[in-house]
């Protein structure tokens, strides 16, 4: 999962709006940032860490020009090494830089034909070296001296036509337009907005918010668009699929205040407690305290407060200077993260049952953990409850759940789990009702992969066992 931002500014320089955008997408990529500018030649800043830490004010003053891509980067292919930070540029044909969220799902069969038939030599594990050259591959066989928003509409074709996954692209072109697109399913989020003639692209729509442009809601999927320097804006549907977006978004990556495929990602996570409630009810738990794992947790755990009565506690305490453990690399980083992370408030647990809310749980190494924690502050019971249904299947595109032996709930009863994360009841979202949660009032179908083990896209057990073994290899202590 990464966070991506594309501006075409008519009246300023966009250097510093791109990192202003990437430090509100900070929680979707913690890996890697970097930023691409143009203003008649590419300027270019990349590197390890977070967004703060790469651009000091020096850097920003030479990302020059009006135009510009960034992305925040948490690698779900590829090493995190330096190498694999976007964006990614090629100079044939006419210059060409480019970031993308998402996973292409057959990377390795495509990077091998893109070396072996086409000749294109592909320098990191970063799957949108992929793409990129993919693109480049189908503007050359156009044969054309310059172009056209038609000539770049017809080579997202050909992407479409030969990349599989999930991928939500910003492309900056050598003469400072912008392109992006959306994988036919759209399964990851891209957002559209306005200010006056600028334009702006983003994964989600709190990047509109803190730079005062409006949405003009998504880009739909199998669209692309084309901003030229003027900011006059050229749209097209090339490619018809049924629309299938990340259920994962809403459940835990997107921030709050965003709206996706418009949906309020917090109307959806208040909703999600609702229906929790009264799975917690119907199991006949009855604790003294209701307390959120913070704070992607925190709406549903309101939710679930107003709708039983429960009393609502602060019974974890976050330290918002670590990093969200999910997005980790390794399992040991999570396990120790978790104690750095959180605090446990024994004055609001001890001698009460305590029922704690969270997302989901993938590995169980956070809520055993967690539950730990909880323990030393002398609670009477506690509960761990979950407004996502159990997790089971790998995801291909795009978060880090690759291999099958990770998820704790594909070989364990509930009870199982209960036992080996330590708590005295688990209760788990039902998968139908997590479903109509996020949904509301709309008519929505999404990927669910990771939960249903229904895939979007063609996923051949070879294509799960060939990325299991590049995340493995990639983090060589992830199961200790």
């Amino acid at each position: 999962m990464c966070g991506v931002v594309g501006i075409l500014n008519t009246e300023k320089e966009a250097g510093y709006d791109l990192y202003e955008g990437l430090l509100t997408l900070q929680h979707r990529g913690q890996d890697a940032a970097g930023i691409a500018t143009f203003d008649g030649i590419l300027h270019l800043k990349k590197g390890i860490g977070l967004v703060q830490s790469i651009f000091q004010r020096r850097n920003l003053e030479r990302l020059r020009g009006r135009s510009g891509i960034g992305q925040t980067r948490y690698p779900t292919i590829g090493r995190g090494s330096p190498e694999d930070a976007q964006p990614f540029y090629v100079n044939y044909p006419f210059g060409i830089a480019m970031v993308h969220n998402g996973n292409v799902s057959n990377f390795f069969s495509l990077k091998q034909e893109l070396e072996k038939v086409h000749r294109r030599k592909l320098n990191s594990t970063s799957d949108v070296e992929s793409i990129l050259n993919v693109f480049a591959d189908e503007l050359v066989h156009q044969d054309i001296d310059t172009f056209t928003s038609e000539n770049l509409f017809d080579a997202v074709k050909g992407v479409f036509d030969r990349v599989r996954g999930a991928y939500s692209v910003i492309t900056m072109m050598g003469d400072g337009s912008l392109l992006a697109f959306r994988d036919p399913y759209g399964i990851r989020p891209l957002v559209m907005g306005r200010k006056d003639k600028s334009v702006i692209f983003s994964s989600e729509t709190v990047t509109f918010d803190f730079l005062g442009f409006h949405s003009e809601g998504d880009v739909e999927p199998g669209e692309a668009v084309h901003v030229r320097a003027d900011g006059k804006v050229t749209r097209k549907k090339i490619a018809e699929s049924e629309h299938r977006p990340c259920i994962f978004e809403w459940v835990y990556f997107a921030r709050p205040d965003s709206v996706l495929d418009g949906i309020g990602v917090l109307e959806a996570r208040r909703r999600l407690g609702a229906f929790l409630a009264k799975k917690c009810l119907e199991a006949g738990i009855k604790p003294d305290v209701v307390s959120a794992v913070p704070d992607t947790a925190r709406p549903a755990a309101i939710a679930v407060s107003e709708e039983t009565g429960w009393r609502l506690s602060e019974g974890l305490i976050r330290n918002r200077y670590i990093q969200r453990t999910f997005i980790m690399p390794t399992q040991t980083e999570r396990r120790s993260s978790v104690r750095q992370k959180f605090n446990p408030v024994r004055s609001e647990l001890e001698g009460r049952r305590v029922l704690l809310v969270d997302d989901t749980i993938v590995r169980g190494n956070t809520a055993l953990e967690l539950i730990k924690l909880v323990r030393q502050a002398g609670p009477r019971e506690v509960y761990y409850a979950t407004y996502g249904s159990p997790l089971r299947f790998p995801c291909v595109y795009g978060i880090d759940m690759a291999t099958r032996e990770e998820f704790i709930a594909k070989d364990h009863s509930v009870k199982e789990i209960e036992r080996l994360i330590g708590a005295d009841r688990l209760i788990y979202q039902d998968y139908e009702d997590m479903v109509k949660a996020v949904a509301g009032d709309r008519k929505m179908n999404f990927c669910t992969a990771c939960f249903s083990g229904d895939y979007p896209t063609p996923v051949s057990d070879e294509d799960l066992d060939t990325i299991a073994a590049e995340r493995n290899s990639a983090r060589p202590s992830k199961k200790t």
